[in-house]
């Protein structure tokens, strides 16, 4: 059996072709749509490149050795699959004839160096003010939903968010494919795993949700909710799990409580609609939504509370900041300014009554006192 380190050795011979694309710090994302059609993405866009594979059974070699170093297969009865190259980037493949394009691979890098509130100030992602509001919704033990389409940034966000969880705590982390660096030490991190190729071995994010509330965590993250795991995410968020964190794939905060309860449905649990729909409500205390505006430029674009129910069982929610879009400037970059709401938030007197007052900077003026 050959060692994974030898896998690891092999791994740039295979992926010659895009090496120079994989080491280069402006591309986040590398696209191969069959051996000669390769896509980057770079600052938000996306831009083909002259970079080609000699061919289908080279493109086809590389994707075995990723599938060989992830501990995944790929054949014609098992066409797709996620895996990791060695610094921990993330990879998709889909075979033909499911990609009609050839074999198709989506490359996300891994982040050199870990991503912090701070550095989204820099990156114009938040202002200063934002920044000490989403760190005071942290250290307020919300339960958060970090909400936004493909590429907006939210896996970025959940972790820059992770950053504000005091040292202390016991943080257990569950994702298909490992991708979240937290910065605390005490973590566990648990991680789904495939059918081997009998089928046997199957350990899915809903299997390691019930493990993770037997490992006595402070908080939960859950890197993103896509099936029945959102209902069990819920009720740990009900059951003295205050604090935890996910993201889902929504286009606007009430679209991500109905897309919370679009997957809590597929959990299989006979529970009225109604009951279904109190639990989000009750569980989810603020939804954080990204998006990548024209310009590719990414930004927390709403920040919105979660009230209860209205008198006839919909989704409340109330915003607590906005991104304001005021036009564009000549090379196009997007114009516009994060606002704080008028109405005072429900959490506001808890930042007193919990002593964090004194130590606001940005949000010291913002609403009155309650």
């Amino acid at each position: 059996m050959t060692s994974p380190v030898a896998f690891q050795q092999s791994l740039p011979y295979f992926l010659r072709p895009v090496l120079d694309l994989l080491d280069d710090p402006s591309v986040s994302e590398v696209m191969i749509n069959g051996p000669e059609t390769i896509y980057v993405e770079r600052k938000g866009k996306l831009e083909r490149v002259d970079n080609t594979f000699p061919g289908h059974h080279e493109l086809l070699a590389c994707v075995r050795n990723i599938a060989q170093f992830s501990g995944k297969r790929i054949d014609e009865f098992t066409p797709r699959f996620d895996g990791r190259l060695a610094d921990g980037s993330r990879v998709h493949v889909v075979l033909p004839p499911c990609g009609r394009n050839g074999i198709t691979v989506a490359i996300r890098k891994f982040a050199k160096s870990t991503l912090t509130l701070d550095k989204l100030i820099e990156f114009g992602s938040v202002t200063p003010q934002v920044r000490e509001l989403l760190a005071l919704l942290v250290a307020l033990d919300k339960n958060i939903v970090v909400s936004g389409g493909t590429g907006s940034g939210k896996t970025a966000l959940l972790n820059a968010l992770s950053g504000a969880i005091p040292g202390h705590e016991r943080i257990v982390v569950i994702e298909d494919t490992s991708e979240l660096q937290l910065q605390q030490e005490h973590v566990v991190y648990l991680e789904a795993r495939a059918p081997d190729r009998y089928g046997r071995g199957t350990v899915t994010i809903r299997d390691l949700l019930h493990s993770s509330l037997r490992l006595r965590p402070d908080r939960i993250i859950v890197g993103e909710c896509r099936g029945g795991e959102a209902l069990d995410m819920m009720q740990a968020m009900n059951s003295g799990h205050a604090g935890s964190m996910t993201t889902l794939h929504a286009n606007s905060p009430i679209d991500a409580m109905s897309r919370l309860e679009t997957l809590a449905v597929q959990a299989d649990v006979e529970m009225p609609l109604l009951a279904i729909r109190a639990q989000i409500a009750s569980a989810v205390h603020v939804v954080l939504q990204t998006d990548r505006l024209a310009d590719g430029s990414r930004k927390v674009t709403s920040i919105s509370e979660v009230m209860p129910l209205d008198s006839e069982g919909r989704y409340v929610t109330e915003e607590v900041m906005r991104f304001a879009h005021e036009g564009k400037d000549v090379q196009g970059k997007v114009l516009g300014a994060h606002r704080l709401a008028e109405r005072v938030p429900t959490f506001w007197p808890e930042v007193a009554a919990r002593g964090f007052a004194a130590d606001l900077v940005h949000l010291k003026d913002a609403w009155p006192a309650v």
